[in-house]
């Protein structure tokens, strides 16, 4: 792994011992949200958002910008919208659910990690996450959780 904040972020948050949710893909958005110490996130499944509430309290929900998106999925035309809204800063991270769900979903995100404002893709098979951190290398990472 060539990325320090790809390294830490697999080392000490993906790979740490604590489970916080069975399903794979919540416990990694609320292993994310509890390592990165997100204030402002945006979910959009009722049932999700109100487990995140009971983990973290003090993180809001829906703000103009936000540090954490999670996504049932994203279209590449999807994500531009989201971009031209401003809804992301440089170090916003999205993860959306299920990227291997069906061939409809490994398209959309085969195509938005194709995309030049992405530049950092980590595949766990359960989600993925995505960055547009401008400071970064484009790389992706297929990281096994």
């Amino acid at each position: 792994m060539h990325s320090p904040f790809v390294f830490s972020y697999v080392t000490q948050c993906l790979y740490s011992k604590k489970r916080l949710h069975r399903n794979k893909s919540i416990n990694v958005l609320l292993k994310t949200i509890a390592y990165f110490n997100f204030e402002s996130i945006s979910v959009n499944n009722k049932s999700i958002r109100e487990l995140v509430k009971q983990n973290f309290p003090e993180v809001q929900f829906d703000k103009s910008t936000v540090d954490l998106l999670f996504m049932n999925e994203l279209s590449a035309s999807s994500f531009e919208k989201i971009l031209s809204e401003k809804k992301l800063h440089n170090d916003s991270l999205i993860l959306i659910d299920s990227i291997y769900a069906n061939r409809q979903n490994l398209a959309q995100w085969h195509q938005l990690i194709a995309l030049p404002e992405i530049t950092v893709s980590i595949d766990m098979y359960y989600c993925g996450l995505i960055s547009i951190r401008r400071e970064q290398v484009k790389e992706h990472f297929r990281i096994r959780i």
